[in-house]
């Protein structure tokens, strides 16, 4: 049983990962370099600086240190994938690095560095989802690359490269916004080949919710890096703010929180998904923290969490937090010839404490707590 003194729901969930998985990479995961144990250990970082508690930073490196030998060498990560979900982890490298002061992590981070180096791009100059995914824009890929890319440039690199990694989101969202919501599909073929996109735009079929959640988490991490007199600067906050707009139209006004695919909760078999939801949560909290979004939107967070634990949080009588309406994975493409209409979206698997799900609360619950704690 673990402690349930606490409010904190952060503090709470990342204590109920720790009693359920000492170790992330054991169990379903079959020991993959997998990117979701980054939004994870992010969320612990959140949780370690609120509270002090060393043991949350000491769980970050136990689980990175299933994966980096002192030679910096990544287990289970293969560049020539070029894979932009593998980078996701070093942002939690860099973390390590910073607070250890060890050269594996240095010497792991420029690894993943060195891939973004050599990464194929689009004609335009956004990375490829993966090297199997051939000309295609993801929205989770902003998430998976952009902000280790921009920590990296602003520890290690040249303030003009930061010009790169604004163009990623300002491409990505050029490429796949629907001009009559907002929103923006899932993802962009610029052959427009794909068996899943229009023929026509290269766009795929829907807006699915947690691409959304990835692209506007990966938004107001990535400004937390980019210099205050870059350039794209405001560009980028107006496009956060544009996005957050689209997406709290189509916010289920009972619930307040989201559907799987965002603009069709009426349709049959359609479902309210926790980890879009808590991802989105998590952008508006930490960019009105951040003071990138106005006080109106520390009204509609509070009500996006409310519902959040409402709809989706639940306790064991251990005293174990979990939370529920994960879906389990969705993608384009691939073996499985993912085609991305509705009836795909709503049949992969619905699970408990997804990692990604998870991670995502983590991270936007400690935002929610960093302001009542401002206050």
């Amino acid at each position: 049983m673990i402690e349930t003194k606490t409010s904190s729901w952060s503090q709470r969930m990342a204590d109920s990962v720790m009693e359920r998985r000492p170790l992330l990479c054991e169990g379903v995961y079959n020991d993959k370099w997998s990117y979701d144990y980054g939004v994870v250990l992010k969320g612990f970082e959140s949780v370690w600086k609120i509270t002090g508690n060393p043991k949350y930073l000491e769980y970050m490196k136990k689980n990175m240190d299933a994966f980096v030998d002192d030679e910096g060498n990544i287990r289970e990560y293969d560049i020539n994938a070029f894979n932009i979900d593998h980078i996701n982890n070093g942002k939690v490298l860099i973390t390590l690095y910073r607070e250890t002061g060890e050269e594996k992590y240095k010497k792991a981070i420029d690894r993943l560095r060195s891939q973004l180096q050599s990464h194929p791009r689009t004609s335009e100059g956004a990375f490829w989802h993966k090297k199997v995914y051939p000309w295609q824009i993801w929205l989770d890929g902003l998430y998976m690359g952009s902000p280790f890319y921009a920590e990296y440039i602003k520890e290690f690199g040249q303030e003009e490269e930061f010009d790169d990694v604004a163009s990623q989101f300002l491409i990505c969202a050029k490429n796949t916004k629907d001009h009559e919501t907002g929103l923006l599909y899932h993802a962009f073929d610029e052959k427009k080949v794909q068996h899943w996109c229009n023929p026509e735009t290269g766009l795929s079929k829907n807006f699915w919710g947690r691409s959304m959640g990835w692209f506007v988490m990966g938004l107001v991490d990535t400004l937390d890096f980019l210099p205050e007199n870059h350039k794209d600067r405001s560009r980028l906050i107006s496009l956060l703010k544009e996005v957050l707009g689209a997406l709290k139209n189509v916010q289920d006004k009972e619930s307040n929180v989201w559907y799987q695919v965002l603009d069709q909760g009426e349709r049959k078999g359609n479902y309210l998904e926790a980890s879009a939801s808590c991802m989105i949560l998590y952008a508006m909290a930490k960019g009105f923290r951040q003071e990138l979004l106005g006080k109106e939107w520390l009204e509609t967070a509070q009500k996006v969490f409310d519902g959040v634990i409402e709809e989706f949080i639940t306790v064991t009588s251990e005293g174990l937090v979990n939370l529920n309406k994960n879906c389990q994975v969705a993608g384009l493409g691939g073996p499985d010839k993912r085609d991305g209409t509705f009836e795909y979206y709503i049949s992969e698997p619905i699970i408990t404490n997804d990692l990604k799900g998870v991670g995502a609360f983590i991270l936007a619950a400690a935002e929610m707590e960093k302001i009542s704690q401002a206050k």
